[in-house]
């Protein structure tokens, strides 16, 4: 009966879970802002080659 009571009074484990969860979200967050910002960065990128090859035509 002693383990058991010193099993559910140890709260050591908890602090790894509590770190891991939010690492995990941190994570989750730094996933989708990149996401966002290649996004962003992609459709960026692409309108100024648009722009470089109109004028690159009309040279």
């Amino acid at each position: 009966m002693n383990i058991v009571t010193r099993f559910m009074s140890d709260e050591s484990g908890a602090t790894a879970i509590e770190y891991g969860l939010i690492a995990a979200l941190i994570s989750v967050g730094i996933i989708a802002a990149a996401t966002t910002l290649g996004n962003g960065l992609s459709n960026l990128f692409s309108g100024i080659g648009s722009r470089l090859d109109n004028s690159a035509s009309s040279i």
